[in-house]
């Protein structure tokens, strides 16, 4: 996934991560692998990768209404939203 932070909301967006959105993507089966935070230069200001253990769980996550939820939240403080879904070598699924 990645995103941009809105203006002005730096703040109240890392405490909904903290307190809400990881712990929330944890609940829902994602677990958290990695996390990039571009401080410079161009591309998304934050880039995360969460890993489902096969593809079937991930696309059930992705259409629950817990998921939904925690994204319309996340919404309220990024732009540039998006996600993907790709194989990793172990036969995970990362998003």
């Amino acid at each position: 996934m990645k995103w941009d932070i809105k203006s002005g909301r730096e703040q109240p967006y890392f405490e909904f991560v903290m307190r809400e959105f990881a712990p929330g993507l944890m609940q829902l089966g994602i677990e958290p692998a990695e996390v990039w935070y571009t401080i410079y230069g161009n591309g998304p200001q934050m880039l995360t990768i969460g890993e489902v253990s096969n593809l079937e769980r991930l696309h059930a996550i992705l259409q629950s209404g817990n998921w939904k939820k925690l994204q319309a939240k996340l919404l309220l403080y990024v732009t540039n939203y998006s996600h993907r879904i790709v194989e990793h070598n172990s036969r995970t699924f990362q998003m």
